[in-house]
């Protein structure tokens, strides 16, 4: 057989392909379970193919959940929507997500009997099935879940029992639900939390509860090996989904489910912010300016959706508002086109950071990371210099690509690079520029707009001026209007993520020709 052929066959196993050719096992012998009279289950390039000559006598809605057209004897499911597999006395079952749709899957099983001298063969099958299904990402992952039931307008449980439950048992997950009570209840529950009981905080709510379960892990006594161990991630039922978008790819609480299912661990820079005399962890961005007014100070508009931030944002653009301020940053890729080479170079780069390379250390299991720049209330370090900005009109710094959905103003966010993203515009350019900020971070052009001032930096101090009050964002949350420090630690968290080291975003890669500048 032509190897070419053999390659684009997708009943061939690529796992023997690897193997010599001459020492290549026939593709059914290694790869198919003959299941009954009439039926074949092959293990493809990447779906798995069920073969059966009975679809063509069943009606199109069978008992398969396939949808088979008349005449269709052949039907593929992708591995990744393979849930679980296991053999019983008299059949195989197979549980997989189903598409109903476009933003959601539903939980559908095949079965087919398995002839008693078959059951070795099938044994060993089904393990090769959950290996292709699983790849890196861990099986049976036991998660605590934290439902705050006032998400998403009251309506978080509703999708959990409807939407994410069966997916998570169909995977065959261990679940320890707890609903949250008020506000900081899940920084105690995850304060209190015994990391190896778990492999999974996972959050049904909106971006808060993330923000609550870091800072909680934080505050342990071995808050590193914590934070390294637990990997947080965010089954979106709020008002606000930007870490569900990045990590994966969606909003949807039955595709979001799938991916926490199939997630791979991977690190996670988290911030220091120093303000008064408290440290807290921030996850997602920090906002002074017409980001932080737009979204905090329109909470009575929640009832609007989305539509509330675009209200706020236009208000201000229109009357042209200013925060002045002092800046003092440290910077590490200063250009957009140092950033965009900064970028390709990690989209081929997977190694770990060092605190995630192998098993915790002493060190590792320590509280927090000693901070390098100092707190706040410490003298400037001798190599930042503050800057008077007297016509501040956005100050936004993230760690993460997406803020929301179709909100791409970080592009060149990575999410272990050890850097932060600041993006900073001056409050004085024209209205009709200001505008386009709005379309561009929806279109993917804001990056590119030439009064769009974007670096990556490890490190920042902002002194507000000549304001009594006002709004400053850390993940969302509001804190109190007076100078902070932020600084960041690479790779001092975990979450999960379909790829296992970017973001699900276009992300930027450098243009033909582009020098930094």
């Amino acid at each position: 057989m032509d190897d070419r052929a053999v390659e684009e066959d997708p009943f061939v196993d690529p796992v023997d392909q690897a193997t010599h050719p001459d020492q290549r096992s026939s593709p059914t012998e290694n790869s198919t379970l003959v299941a009954g009279r009439t039926a074949s289950l092959t293990l493809g390039t990447d779906s798995l193919i069920v073969l059966d000559e009975g679809f063509a006598q069943r009606k199109r809605w069978n008992c398969c959940g396939l949808l088979p057209n008349e005449s269709k004897t052949t039907h593929a499911i992708p591995f990744y929507n393979i849930l679980w597999a296991e053999l019983s006395e008299f059949e195989i079952s197979i549980r997989y997500a189903k598409p109903s749709g476009a933003n959601l899957v539903r939980v559908s099983t095949i079965n087919y009997p398995i002839e008693k001298p078959y059951h070795p063969r099938a044994i060993s099958w089904v393990e090769h099935l959950l290996d292709r299904a699983y790849g890196e990402s861990q099986r049976k992952k036991r998660i605590k879940l934290l439902v705050n039931p006032f998400g998403g307008k009251g309506r978080a449980q509703k999708w959990y029992l409807r939407d994410i439950e069966p997916i998570l048992a169909a995977a065959r997950c261990d679940v320890d639900l707890q609903k949250t009570q008020y506000q900081g209840h899940a920084v105690e529950i995850a304060e209190k939390l015994d990391v190896d009981a778990f492999d999974v905080v996972a959050a049904c709510s909106g971006d808060g509860l993330p923000h609550e379960v870091f800072n909680g892990l934080g505050k342990k006594p071995d808050a590193r090996r914590a934070l390294r161990q637990i990997a947080v991630v965010q089954l979106p039922c709020g008002t606000g989904n930007a870490m569900s978008w990045n990590l994966n790819g969606t909003e949807s609480p039955s595709l979001a489910a799938l991916a926490v299912v199939k997630g791979i661990k991977t690190p996670l820079d988290l911030f220091s912010i120093t303000q008064g005399d408290r440290r807290t962890l921030s996850f997602l961005s920090q906002a002074v300016g017409i980001i932080a007014e737009a979204d905090l100070a329109t909470e009575h508009l929640r009832w609007l959706g989305n539509v509330r931030f675009t209200y706020g944002v236009l208000g201000h653009l229109l009357r042209k508002t200013v925060w002045p301020c002092d800046l003092a940053v440290k910077v590490e890729v200063p250009t957009k086109a140092e950033v965009r080479d900064h970028y390709r170079r990690a989209l081929n780069d997977r190694s770990l950071p060092d605190n995630h390379r192998d098993g915790p250390s002493v060190q590792e299991a320590a509280n927090l990371p000693e901070l390098r720049y100092g707190t706040i209330n410490d003298d400037l370090p001798s190599d930042w210099t503050l800057v008077p900005y007297p016509q501040l009109g956005n100050f936004w710094c993230g760690n993460m690509a997406f803020m929301a959905a179709r909100n791409m103003p970080f592009a060149g966010a990575l999410p272990n690079d050890g850097c932060m993203d600041l993006v900073t515009i001056n409050g004085d350019i024209s209205r009709l520029k200001a505008i386009s900020c709005i379309a561009g971070v929806e279109t993917g052009k804001f990056f590119d707009m030439s009064h769009v001032n974007y670096r990556k930096i490890s490190g920042y101090r902002i002194i507000p001026r000549n304001q009594k009050d006002g709004y400053i964002s850390i993940d969302g949350e509001r804190v109190p209007f007076e100078p902070f420090q932020a600084e960041v630690h690479r790779g001092l968290g975990t979450v999960l993520s379909k790829s296992g080291h970017v973001y699900e975003a276009p992300g930027v890669v450098a243009k033909k020709g582009e020098v930094g500048s």
